[in-house]
């Protein structure tokens, strides 16, 4: 189905802005409005800016009046300060996405919706899975939390759906976003003079750039891909790895301690750490991409390192250690361990204690 009329909701932040005027730019598309309860800042090109609260009954006016057949639902909140709390974070994100169902019901004119939902609902645990797939369940989630949001909100999506099966509907859920304009606890987390880790823990991280999750969105909206699809760039960077390319020293935390420094961070107002978003740090997590790939059609034009680099060069991030330096440690340390297994070799005499067969065959490996 060709859209021809399409509503874009949560326009006042970046991407919801960059959707809107990606698809108002194309000719083929009548008319796109776009809502939200504060104007944007950027300019949204021909699309006409509604503003409006999605909790609000009076949205059904918006769709009705506009003949909108297609809506693409970006207004999913991830952190309770951009929301004003965790209140109205779980209102908009909840109860805004009844209220927008309840008017795409009674619009007969709606026929395709796109959902930007999040890999978030699939937790980050221990137990999980080495690759989380579309039909994996929840393993450990917050039970307050955005996690928790998404799974409702893709729940009353699919309800609806089946009320009108009429409606096409496609549900993207996307890795962490990343990209030179992209502001989320992740990149504020990155981007600490000192990025506090948890001790023993250094979980895989996979990220989506701001470009591919544009692209993707646009061809959800203007295409036909009905289904649930992971959306996020290939491959993975361990968090000591993302945290040495930013050149960012490490601040080891005991597991004991995370949330007393999450919580310090929290307050002031550096990063908006939920304890979902620790958990994250803790364990990390990693979808599979297979259906994007073959069955949506895009492979991401960035892998996750790419996107990640991409983002320190763009950004102008700071490198407070080089990677010369690292490197250099890395050789001194390694020389040293070298010099100490040649001593070893040489003069049992010089070592305090004896040395198990194991230990030797690793050392001199």
């Amino acid at each position: 189905m060709q859209p021809r009329r399409v509503l874009v909701t949560g326009v006042s932040r970046y991407l919801g802005g960059l959707v809107a005027r990606t698809l108002a730019a194309d000719p083929a598309i009548d008319a796109v409005v776009g809502v939200d309860t504060v104007a944007p800042s950027d300019d949204l090109g021909r699309t006409q800016f509604v503003r409006a609260d999605i909790r609000n009954p009076m949205i059904a006016k918006v769709i009705n009046t506009a003949g909108i057949d297609t809506i693409v639902h970006m207004n999913l909140i991830a952190t309770p300060a951009g929301a004003g709390g965790r209140t109205a974070m779980k209102e908009i994100n909840v109860i805004g996405t009844m209220q927008l169902l309840a008017a795409c019901q009674k619009a007969p004119s709606v026929r395709k919706l796109v959902l930007k939902s999040t890999t978030a609902i699939y937790g980050s645990s221990p137990r999980g899975p080495a690759l989380y797939t579309e039909d994996c369940e929840p393993r450990e989630l917050d039970r307050n939390g955005y996690s928790k949001d998404a799974i409702e909100v893709e729940s009353y999506v699919r309800g609806f759906v089946r009320r009108r099966p009429d409606v096409a509907l496609t549900v993207l859920r996307f890795t962490n976003f990343i990209g030179p304009r992209t502001d989320s606890p992740l990149t504020r987390y990155l981007s600490l003079p000192a990025v506090p880790t948890m001790l023993g823990h250094d979980p895989r991280l996979q990220l989506c750039h701001e470009d591919d999750a544009l692209e993707i969105l646009r061809r959800a909206t203007l295409e036909d891909h009905p289904g649930t699809f992971n959306a996020g760039g290939d491959g993975l960077l361990l968090l000591s790895q993302a945290v040495r390319r930013a050149g960012r020293p490490t601040l080891p935390v005991p597991p004991g301690a995370v949330s007393l420094v999450g919580n310090l961070l929290r307050r002031a107002g550096l990063v908006d750490f939920s304890p979902e978003q620790m958990r994250f740090i803790e364990y990390g997590r990693v979808v599979d991409m297979s259906r994007l790939h073959d069955v949506f059609g895009y492979r991401p034009r960035y892998s996750t390192g790419q996107a990640f680099d991409d983002w320190v060069r763009e950004t102008g991030l700071r490198k407070l250690i080089a990677p010369q330096q690292v490197a250099a440690v890395e050789r001194g340390l390694l020389n040293l361990t070298a010099r100490g297994q040649a001593i070893v070799g040489r003069d049992p005499r010089r070592v305090p204690y004896p040395v198990e067969q194991s230990n030797e065959k690793v050392l001199s490996g």
